[in-house]
């Protein structure tokens, strides 16, 4: 910009600035809070939207074509259909498009009615709860695929109340996500576990692929699905033994022998340590061990070496941000609607919703 287009542009805010102070109510500029707030309104609604028409009639040089609104970060904008083609702009839509993707980040993370109080606080437009939820439903979120060779990934699941009639027992309904490693790319299904297989096995997998889960066989009759080229490589994580370990309780003694054994893969040991525990933990630990002996690693080993993760924290802290946008207070879900919804989560916790 040159020093003559900046004055001339200085001449110009000054003047609006003018107007727009005369046509403010004084008790709406009681702090430089409401200051900010009036500005921006009224910025909004008479001056933003004259711009962002400038600049589309000169961007697309088009002006044909039938008019329709749009709700727009910088307004209300006036827009035709020629434009519109020229601009990508989907039709029977009113957010588009900078808008829409502030509503797609904000209600991947809280409510519906929550993310229009959020749009309308941080962007002083209104976009309403229905309106947010047909956004959603519209959207076609697509799973990201890994740019280099997937070495290690872990599963595990969680649980959704879904909507019953009026007068029966809430129901919950299990889904399963993945996540892998080095990538960080998660995935998520609900009640299809083959999406989650299938988007596994679609990847480029490295010639040993590490599978780490917890003690569930929904957890490892998904795993077993997974065909890499090479090796599967199966690993019961290191803490959920742990956790099942100190559910014998007894002597803190006998546990911690367990423990360090256990660290160095002996199960065998680990068992006849238990033989003469009449506990009915002590049995149920035993009939654990046996199940996934061929799970359990030299753990010690694989951790000094750097082989490979030994525990699966990275599915739990996915379980755990998933559930942030399933889970928040009161919710029940539509049974067809939860695998958009958890879609949704997902593609943001991947970082696919940006600006469009």
């Amino acid at each position: 910009m040159s020093p003559e287009e900046q004055k001339e542009l200085d001449r110009h805010t000054e003047a609006i600035a003018r107007i727009l102070y005369k046509n403010t109510p004084k008790e709406e500029l009681t702090s430089l809070g409401k200051i900010e707030e009036a500005v921006r309104a009224r910025m909004q609604k008479y001056v933003m939207p004259e711009v962002g028409n400038f600049f589309i009639e000169n961007v697309t040089v088009e002006t044909g074509g039938y008019k329709r609104q749009i709700q727009s970060i910088i307004g209300e904008l006036v827009i035709t259909s020629k434009q519109a083609a020229k601009l990508n702009i989907k039709s029977h839509t009113q957010i588009r498009p900078y808008l829409e993707a502030c509503c797609l980040r904000i209600s991947a993370s809280v409510s519906y009615e929550r993310t229009t109080e959020e749009i309308e606080y941080l962007t002083g437009v209104k976009i309403s709860k229905s309106a947010q939820q047909r956004l959603i439903h519209r959207q076609e979120f697509e799973l990201p695929q890994a740019e280099t060779p997937v070495a290690e990934l872990s599963v595990d699941g969680g649980n959704i109340r879904v909507r019953t009639p009026k007068g029966e027992i809430c129901s919950w309904k299990g889904y399963k996500a993945t996540v892998l490693h080095q990538q960080q790319k998660i995935a998520s299904s609900f009640q299809e576990n083959e999406v989650i297989v299938n988007w596994v096995n679609s990847q480029k997998l490295a010639p040993v692929v590490t599978c780490l889960g917890d003690g569930h066989d929904g957890v490892w009759n998904i795993i077993k699905e997974f065909v890499p080229v090479g090796e599967r490589r199966e690993i019961l994580d290191w803490f959920h033994l742990m956790e099942n370990l100190h559910k014998i309780g007894g002597s803190n003694q006998r546990l911690f022998a367990a423990r360090k054994l256990l660290w160095y893969g002996k199960v065998d040991e680990t068992i006849k340590l238990f033989g003469d525990c009449t506990l009915k933990q002590a049995e149920n630990f035993r009939i654990y061990l046996e199940k996934h002996r061929h799970r359990i690693i030299n753990y010690y080993y694989f951790q000094a070496e750097q082989i490979c993760s030994i525990g699966s924290g990275a599915i739990e802290s996915t379980i755990k941000q998933i559930d942030r946008r399933t889970k928040i207070s009161g919710a029940q879900w539509k049974f067809e609607n939860v695998p958009q919804v958890l879609a949704h989560r997902c593609a943001y916790l991947n970082g696919l919703i940006c600006d469009r």
